[in-house]
Order: structure tokens, then C-alpha cells, then sequence
């Protein structure tokens, strides 16, 4: 897979997404860590769940964005089973750069290079509002969940336990 482009900085790309979708005044930055699901939970005082995970996910050779509620694990067999690969596995720092140009700790699913499938947890299906990473370790962003879907181009599916 080739470099995702090079743009503004994590914190400037997510911005200028969100302003461009009308969905910049959910965009909260913290002190704080918000880098796992209970310090993210803990800072925007929300429920666990409501937290939206950004794994990176390698379906045989092809990463895949799964988007999983802050209270429940990918399920990598299901991930794989629904990408139509065999097997699938965590990817690691270097990959989850070149998938999605953002770092562990602060992967958002916003402004992704194109061609990167999005999977969204149907769990999250549960909430009305959730939370997900804003390009950096200490930023979030509260959006309606139909909006995420919508605008990150997600399918919805059973990819967690």
C-alpha cells in the first residue's frame, strides 16, 4: 500500500474535516490523555461504550479501520469473516502510520486516505451520541453516531465480543 498523503498535522486535518461537514463544535481538546477508552470516558463523561476505538486491522494484506465501543475487543475472526479474508491481525505502529497517517493513541476515523474500508461495531448502535478520536492522544469529538457513519463512509457490522 502506498503512504497515505502528507497534509497538515493530525490536530489541523481533523479540523478542517469536521468544519467542512459542519461538525467542528463537537471537537474538544483536553489536558489529558483521552489515549484508551476509559481515560477518554473519564475526560468526556460518558458511558465506556460510547467511546469509539479506532483499531487497524490487517484482513490478509489489506488494513481495514474497525471502529469498536470503548466496552468491547475486536473480534479479529469476525473483522477477517467480513472482509472475506482468512485471517486478520492487530496492526502494528508503522502500519497503522501508513494505513490511516495518523499514530496509535490519537487514530481518528476522519479524513482517511480513500480506499481505506471503515467497519462501525454495531454495538454502538446502542447510543445516539459517541466519541471518537480526534487525530491527536488528548482530542475528542462528540457526533451523532449516524453522523460518523455517514460521513466516514462505515459499514455497519458484528465485529466485536
Amino acid at each position: 500500500m502506498a503512504d497515505a498523503p502528507k497534509r497538515a498535522g493530525s490536530r489541523e486535518r481533523v479540523r478542517s474535516f469536521l468544519e467542512a461537514h459542519g461538525l467542528a463544535d463537537g471537537l474538544t481538546e483536553f489536558a489529558q490523555s483521552t489515549k484508551t477508552a476509559a481515560q477518554a470516558a473519564d475526560a468526556m463523561g460518558c458511558e465506556l461504550g460510547q467511546i469509539v476505538k479506532s483499531l487497524v486491522v490487517i484482513a490478509d494484506d489489506r488494513p481495514v479501520l474497525a471502529l469498536v465501543a470503548g466496552d468491547r475487543r475486536g473480534d479479529l475472526d469476525a473483522i477477517a469473516a467480513e472482509m472475506g479474508a482468512l485471517s486478520a491481525r492487530m496492526a502494528d505502529a508503522d502500519a497503522v502510520r501508513e494505513a490511516t497517517g495518523y499514530a496509535i493513541g490519537g487514530v481518528s476515523p476522519f479524513d482517511l486516505p480513500e480506499g481505506l474500508e471503515v467497519l462501525v461495531d454495531d454495538s454502538l448502535a446502542r447510543y445516539d451520541v459517541v466519541y471518537p478520536a480526534a487525530g491527536t492522544p488528548s482530542s475528542m469529538v462528540r457526533i451523532v453516531r449516524e453522523d460518523l457513519e455517514r460521513v466516514v463512509g462505515g459499514r455497519v457490522a458484528r465485529i466485536s465480543q
